[in-house]
């Protein structure tokens, strides 16, 4: 009898709460980043929550993410992680809250 082959995970940080890390599926986490990574800007202006997760949720594949309900708390995962990790930062003083790559 074969042992199922468990996913590979990444550690995950939270801009929001520092020291915090969690496992995630490493495939989907690097196709939510990718997806990010392609539709926010290299400058300010950036994009709002809504306007992040609108775009980038065109770039990720049904196979992955067959649940629409879901990928809005993968997106919101992996901003906070990629913002943690200063690839990407906050706009300072923006309302709403603006996004864009370091």
């Amino acid at each position: 009898m074969t042992e199922a082959k468990k996913p590979a995970k990444v550690p995950v940080s939270n801009a929001n709460h520092p020291g915090l890390v969690r496992s995630l599926d490493a495939a989907k986490y690097d196709t939510v980043k990718l997806a990010l990574l392609k539709v926010l800007p290299n400058k300010t202006p950036g994009l709002t929550q809504t306007q992040m997760r609108g775009e980038a949720s065109y770039h990720l594949p049904e196979h992955l993410f067959p649940d629409t309900d879901k990928t809005a708390w993968w997106i919101k995962s992996v901003q906070l992680d990629l913002e943690a990790k200063g690839i990407i930062a906050r706009e300072k003083d923006a309302h709403p809250l603006r996004w864009y790559q370091i």
